[in-house]
C-alpha cells in the first residue's frame, strides 16, 4: 500500500497524545479523590465491568481517529487491472479491387458491415481509429470511443486507385502516437527514418488491423513500415480477403464516390472497370508479405474468402490486450471504517454511562 500524500501520517501522533492526557486525568482523579472509610463498600456499590465499560468508547474513538488520519493521507493499493485504454487502428483497403464480386455484393460492402460490427461489439472503454487506404492512406477517424463517428466514416467510404499498404501502415502508427507518449512518430517518406526507437521490452497495448484484397502497388515498402512498427513494440494484425479467382469489378453508387486519393472517376450510377481498372497483380493477395507484416510486429495473418470466414478474423482479434498496475484509491474504505468506530463509541457511551 501506498500514499499519495504521506505526510499526513503525522496526524497519527495525535492518538498517542489523547491517550497520555487521558490517563493524566485519571491520575488526578484518583489524587483529588474523596476517602472513604470503608473501600469494599464502594467497589460492592459500582456495576459490574464499569472499569471497562469506561475504557472501551474511548478506546474505539482513538481507533476512529487514526483510520482519519490513514485517510486523510490517501492510501493507495495495486492492482492488475485490464487496459481500458487500448487504441485500435482499424485500416480497411478501399482501393478498386474491392470492388469484385466474388463475394456478394461486393467485397468492400462486406468488409464495411463486418467493421461496423466489430466496431459495435468493442467495450465502450476501447477506443478505435479508421485509417482508408488505396494509392494513399488518410486518418478518416483519430481515435475515439464514439462507435457513431466511426460506423459514419464506414458507410461512405468509396474507392480510390492503387494501394499502399505500407503507407496505411504508417499512417496507423501516427494515430496511435497521437494518444500515447511511449509510441513516436513516424516519417512517411519513403526514405525517413524514425525519429527514435524504444529500448526492447513487453508490447504496447494498441494494435493495427489491416485488411487488403491485394499487393502493394505504391507508396512505403510494406515490410519497411513494419519495421517501424517493431520499433515502437506495436503488434500488426493483417487480413488477406477474396477468393483466389477474384470476379468482375461493380462498385455500387454509394462506393463510386469522389476518390480522395485521386481524381472523380466514377458516374452517376453502379460503375464497372474496364480495361483502365486495376493490373491483374493488384488483385491477387500479397500473402507472403502480409505474413511477414505479423511475423515481424507479433501479430498474426488471417485469410478469409467469404463473409462468415471475415466475421470469425474480426471476433478472434484480442479485445483485452494487456493487464496494467494500477493505483487505486482506498482512502473511502478508512473513513467509513473510522465513521463507524465513532458511531460505535458514542452509542457505547451513552448507553453504558447510564450506569456506570
Amino acid at each position: 500500500m501506498t500514499f499519495a500524500w504521506p505526510y499526513a501520517l503525522v496526524l497519527l501522533l495525535v492518538a498517542p497524545l489523547l491517550l497520555a492526557v487521558y490517563l493524566i486525568m485519571l491520575r488526578r482523579r484518583r489524587r483529588f479523590a474523596v476517602s472513604y472509610a470503608s473501600l469494599s463498600l464502594i467497589r460492592e456499590a459500582l456495576p459490574k465491568r464499569s472499569r471497562w465499560r469506561r475504557r472501551i468508547p474511548f478506546a474505539l474513538l482513538l481507533l476512529s481517529l487514526m483510520f482519519l488520519a490513514v485517510a486523510a493521507a490517501r492510501p493507495q493499493a495495486e492492482a492488475s487491472v485490464p487496459m481500458s485504454r487500448t487504441t485500435i487502428i482499424l485500416a480497411l483497403d478501399v482501393s478498386r479491387s474491392m470492388c469484385s464480386t466474388d463475394i456478394e455484393p461486393n467485397r468492400l460492402a462486406v468488409a464495411q458491415q463486418v467493421a461496423k460490427t466489430f466496431v459495435a461489439d468493442q467495450p465502450s472503454g476501447t477506443r478505435i481509429g479508421f485509417v482508408a487506404f488505396s494509392g494513399g492512406a488518410q486518418l478518416l477517424v483519430p481515435p475515439t470511443t464514439d462507435k457513431k463517428q466511426l460506423t459514419t466514416a464506414i458507410e461512405t467510404l468509396t474507392a480510390g486507385r492503387g494501394t499502399a499498404v505500407g503507407t496505411a501502415l504508417l499512417r496507423s502508427i501516427d494515430a496511435i502516437a497521437s494518444i500515447n507518449p511511449n509510441v513516436t512518430r513516424v516519417d512517411v517518406d519513403p526514405g525517413g527514418a524514425a525519429a527514435r526507437s524504444l529500448p526492447p521490452g513487453g508490447y504496447q497495448p494498441d494494435i493495427v488491423v489491416l485488411l487488403t484484397d491485394g499487393a502493394t502497388t505504391q507508396g512505403v515498402a510494406p515490410l519497411k513500415a513494419a519495421q517501424q512498427a517493431v520499433d515502437r513494440r506495436l503488434r500488426v494484425y493483417t487480413i488477406g480477403f477474396g477468393t483466389p479467382e477474384g470476379g468482375q469489378l461493380v462498385c455500387s453508387r454509394e462506393q463510386l464516390g469522389t476518390d480522395v486519393f485521386m481524381p472523380q472517376f466514377g458516374g452517376g450510377g453502379a460503375g464497372r472497370f474496364g480495361a483502365d481498372g486495376p493490373p491483374r497483380a493488384a488483385l491477387r493477395i500479397d500473402e507472403k508479405t502480409l505474413q511477414g507484416i505479423a511475423d515481424l510486429t507479433g501479430g498474426t495473418y488471417h485469410r478469409a474468402v467469404d463473409a462468415p470466414q471475415l466475421v470469425e478474423v474480426f471476433r478472434n482479434l484480442p479485445q483485452q490486450i494487456v493487464l496494467q498496475k494500477q493505483h487505486i484509491e482506498i482512502s473511502f474504505g478508512f473513513t467509513a471504517i473510522a465513521a463507524a468506530l465513532a458511531l460505535a463509541a458514542t452509542g457505547l457511551s451513552l448507553a453504558w454511562n447510564r450506569y456506570s
